[in-house]
């Protein structure tokens, strides 16, 4: 059963050496996230599930110790998601998304190493009802699981964002800040995805899943960071 979980974006830029001299401005993000993954410790889970957004057809799972890297962005950093299980098959060449390569940086960063980690990627075509029924059987993987879930708002606030100035940005932002702090499912269950994709969110698919898994955890929330720098929106919310 779901017993916590963290929500929190995935910009590349979150990792301080990829984003060089624009690192302090996502000082404060960087700061929810820690506190959102100690919430996780804290609840002292059997394990962590980290689930992101990867590309458009890719769906799947990651075992610990998949390995990242953030050469692609210009800097000699990689990571690793936890530490491969004792009875865990060779692992692939395969790399971590970059969605799941920030949550290892972040979970690097805490020095997590309380409970067993897998990561799954969800891509953007995967329907709602296919979501919640992925986040249903990601909540029994355990009797206690924690989730790690990935994904950014919509990158269409500004004039300068990635898609451009979109005025239905902003409320759909709120609407999603609104369900995460809230805890409320249904909410994220009937998030409208064509709308979610005209705005380029990358956190529909995930947030779907947590909704999912968090049906039978009667869970409460609380909204740790809302703001769009860079024109993105990003959200930090725990559940516990």
């Amino acid at each position: 059963m779901l017993v916590a979980a963290a929500v929190c974006p995935c910009p590349p830029l979150l990792v301080p050496g990829v984003a060089a001299g624009a690192a302090p401005e996502l000082d404060s993000a960087r700061a929810a996230c820690t506190d959102a993954l100690g919430l996780l410790a804290a609840a002292r889970p059997d394990r962590l599930v980290v689930v992101g957004p990867g590309e458009e057809s890719e769906h799947g799972g990651y075992a610990a110790g998949t390995r990242g890297t953030f050469r692609g962005f210009g800097v000699d950093i990689d990571v690793t998601l936890g530490r491969p299980e004792a009875d865990e098959p060779e692992l692939s060449q395969r790399r971590l998304p970059t969605s799941l390569a920030v949550a290892a940086w972040l979970l690097e960063r805490t020095a997590w190493a309380d409970a067993p980690i897998e990561g799954r990627v969800v891509g953007e075509p995967l329907t709602p009802e296919r979501c919640i029924e992925i986040g249903r059987d990601v909540a029994v993987r355990a009797e206690r699981v924690a989730l790690l879930v990935m994904g950014d708002a919509s990158a269409c606030r500004t004039l300068k964002a990635p898609g451009y100035l979109d005025e239905r940005a902003a409320p759909f932002d709120a609407s999603v800040a609104h369900a995460l702090g809230k805890v409320d499912l249904a909410a994220l269950k009937r998030l409208d995805t064509e709308l979610a994709h005209e705005l380029k969110v990358s956190g529909r698919a995930p947030w779907q899943v947590l909704a999912g898994a968090g049906e039978e955890a009667g869970l409460s929330g609380a909204l740790l960071y809302e703001d769009a720098p860079y024109g993105v929106g990003y959200l930090v919310a725990t559940w516990s």
